[in-house]
């Protein structure tokens, strides 16, 4: 049996803007490595707001993060290292359209190059590393190709090569499915569902989706106006829940049933 080690911790962390708006409440959270944990809740209710006290973007206020093999994060030194080793998925792609998959995906590896060598020609070393990434998303007969002739779906993908390519620790996507179909939708979560299980990342995702949460996470954090008002397996998400949440009992957000979507997420628990 492999040993789980905790990636990231907050302590308290709490995050008050400069206007006094409080958005994220003194919030005390663990992940572990291998596990896919989904932040759930309507907007505004401050899952952004938490992935970025994660990878360093948003200092806390108060309270501390602390960060596997790095201790507490209390320096910018600290901060640039936590990012560097932190994949990041947006909800929208952020590709150079003109730009290659490729090109796109070693941007990735910015943060690995020393600043007088960024001018440079790309090194080997990088370049296959950034076509490993591609292939493991499945568009490897794509690396060549401009970002902005592909889908949406291929965009998405190709943000998450340009993730991997960093070699993270841990990998956050804040809505990385918020603009897809719900067929592309669940097969870029199986993607990162597999890449979790697979890599033993730390993978935590922010939803809208409640029946996506259900059928992916190992865990489902539950946010409302910036306070963690439900932490627990998927299976213990109740309708009471679901209404603290949304305000109805079914979520408000669920996705369209897709052919074939609970046997796949069954599998993928399973595996």
């Amino acid at each position: 049996m492999s040993t789980t080690h905790t990636a990231l911790e907050l302590q308290g962390a709490e995050v008050i803007f400069p206007n006094g708006t409080r958005a994220l409440h003194p919030t005390s959270l663990s992940f572990e490595d291998g596990a896919f944990t989904v932040f759930l809740g309507p907007s505004g209710a401050g899952k952004s707001t938490l992935l970025r006290c994660l990878n360093g973007l948003v200092t806390p206020s108060n309270g501390t993060l602390i960060a596997q093999g790095l201790g507490p994060v209390t320096t910018a030194a600290q901060r640039r290292t936590l990012r560097s080793t932190t994949g990041m998925v947006f909800q929208q792609h952020h590709l150079i359209g003109r730009l290659t998959v490729l090109d796109n995906v070693l941007m990735g590896r910015l943060g690995h190059r020393p600043g007088w060598a960024s001018l440079g020609p790309w090194r080997r070393a990088d370049k296959e590393l950034a076509l490993a990434a591609i292939e493991r998303v499945g568009l490897i007969d794509r690396a060549l190709h401009r970002a902005d002739q592909l889908s949406g779906g291929q965009q998405q993908r190709v943000g998450v090569a340009r993730a991997l390519v960093q070699q993270p620790r841990v990998l956050l996507a804040d809505e990385p499915v918020a603009s897809l179909d719900p067929t592309t939708a669940e097969r870029l979560l199986a993607l990162m569902h597999d890449i979790c299980r697979r890599e033993r990342l730390c993978v935590i995702v922010s939803l809208h989706q409640v029946e996506f949460a259900k059928a992916f996470a190992d865990r489902i954090v539950g946010l409302r106006q910036g306070a963690v008002v439900f932490d627990g397996a998927p299976g213990a998400l109740g309708s009471d829940t679901l209404t603290t949440l949304y305000g109805t009992p079914s979520g408000g957000a669920v996705a369209a049933p897709v052919a074939g979507f609970e046997p796949m997420a069954a599998e993928l628990k399973a595996a």
